[in-house]
């Protein structure tokens, strides 16, 4: 779950200094009319993803939840009809692969039933796999409805993926995969194609923070992160104790920053928003930010001394809407807890 923020546009950030290709404004729909958006706009790095030259502004901006949006030859995006207060426009189910190998699903989201038709129908039928990043109850309950549906129309059940709920876990997000990933465990699609064999391969990297049976996927021939909830476009997500753990986050955080510089990974896509941009860099700042908050919260414990949870949210969390901070209560408890864990000097 996130805290949302649906607007096309966010604040000027240094985003100007990475290394995506030229041109530095791109041009999209909204609206069906021609838009143009500026290296520091939200939607930006979905336009470089779907355009690397910049011409032909046809890819549409504008959520909807009818249609699947291509952004490579193999990797579509159908968002999820649950736009809300904590899951933004929606969640992104994506799907990974070609006719020729078959797909996997990523984060089928909710037991929508229109929802998983559609997502199955844009796979033409041939679902070889779901994924589950984690067991939210906006990403997993639609895994069991969709293999269901495979087997409804006479194929073969796709095996549902990921990492079992923890004993952490809230009642809503309880969740038993019918295999366990293990750790950099590779997913592969095979397929022979007109213009030869086709692999399409995922490789499982565990990252517990936002929630303890997070995983984010790595899509090897294409450098590109499928990140759930751990990072987001437009938004900060959420740390919730006892299954978040704000000192798990951070890790996790960096272990991302070093597959990406393994592997150059560019773009991100994230489960909730627009593809990112500027993988490295959009890492760097999240961390930043969250260090930057961590900050404001060992200041409040150090002002207010003995001050409730209540008191340290209204200080730290100052500069954001009051109608945030029963959310981010969550996340300050997670700093707390980092910080009392780092031993005496840091509260």
């Amino acid at each position: 779950m996130v805290r949302p923020n649906q607007r096309l546009h966010s604040h000027p950030s240094h985003a100007d200094s990475g290394s995506l290709p030229t041109p530095a404004q791109r041009t999209g729909l909204l609206g069906g009319i021609a838009t143009h958006l500026l290296q520091h706009d939200m939607a930006f790095g979905e336009l470089a993803l779907v355009c690397p030259t910049g011409d032909e502004p046809r890819h549409p901006l504008d959520w909807q939840t009818t249609q699947p949006v291509r952004l490579l030859r193999n990797v579509m995006r159908l968002t999820a009809p649950n736009p809300g207060f904590m899951t933004g426009p929606g969640t992104n189910s994506y799907l990974v692969g070609d006719p020729a190998t078959g797909f996997i699903a990523i984060d089928p989201g909710p037991a929508d039933t229109e929802h998983l038709d559609k997502l199955w129908c844009a796979a033409g039928g041939d679902i070889r796999m779901i994924v589950c990043t984690h067991s939210h109850p906006d990403h997993s309950p639609g895994a069991a409805p969709l293999q269901a549906l495979c087997v409804q129309a006479g194929k073969p059940p796709p095996p549902i993926l990921g990492l079992p709920s923890a004993p952490t876990a809230r009642a809503a997000s309880q969740f038993t995969p019918d295999r366990v990933l293990q750790n950099n465990e590779l997913l592969a699609l095979d397929g022979q194609a007109p213009e030869g064999n086709i692999t399409h391969t995922l490789q499982v990297i565990h990252t517990p923070g936002h929630a303890a049976n997070h995983l984010c996927l790595l899509l090897v021939e294409d450098a590109l992160l499928f990140s759930g909830d751990h990072i987001l476009n437009g938004s900060t997500t959420v740390v919730d104790p006892p299954d978040g753990n704000m000192a798990d986050y951070l890790d996790s955080l960096d272990a991302l920053d070093a597959l990406c510089a393994q592997h150059g990974v560019e773009f991100i896509l994230p489960a909730h928003g627009y593809v990112l941009g500027f993988a490295r860099q959009a890492i760097a700042q999240l961390k930043a930010h969250r260090l930057a908050r961590e900050a404001k919260v060992i200041a409040a414990m150090q002002a207010l001394p003995d001050g409730s949870v209540e008191d340290w949210v209204a200080h730290a969390y100052a500069d954001v809407p009051q109608r945030i901070w029963p959310v981010a209560q969550r996340s300050l408890i997670a700093h707390v807890e980092r910080i009392r864990a780092l031993g005496p000097g840091n509260d």
